[in-house]
């Protein structure tokens, strides 16, 4: 007798396990992130210094283990703390003209902050 075994393997997701974490999309210097409880972000310059707390009141949307709220509904804000103020990597613009000597060079570092995420209420 010839027996073929199959061997099916399923990834571990959240969906499988039931584990649900919270979340929310805040909006932050017009751009959107997803953050979480605990988590470390970059984001465009926020004026602060180290230590200081900053809130974000312009919440898109939330889940909360499964219970989905967006748009005007969300009454929540995203509490986090300023861990440090950073410069990204140097960006250089270069332009010239061939055959002319015409050239020119500029360049910049776009400033970032990097913040903890505190609570999400």
């Amino acid at each position: 007798m010839f027996f073929l075994f199959v061997r099916i393997v399923i990834p571990l997701t959240f969906a499988l396990l039931n584990l649900k974490a919270m979340f929310a999309v805040v909006k932050i210097a017009g751009q959107q992130f997803k953050v979480e409880n605990g988590q470390t972000l970059y984001v465009p310059h926020v004026t602060g210094n180290a230590g200081d707390s900053v809130e974000f009141a312009e919440v898109l949307l939330v889940d909360n283990e499964g219970n989905l709220t967006i748009g005007g509904a969300v009454k929540a804000t995203v509490k986090a703390e300023i861990v440090s103020q950073v410069k990204g990597d140097k960006v250089i613009a270069f332009k010239h003209k061939r055959r002319k000597g015409f050239r020119k060079k500029h360049g910049h570092r776009t400033h970032y902050t990097k913040i903890k995420i505190s609570a999400i209420a």
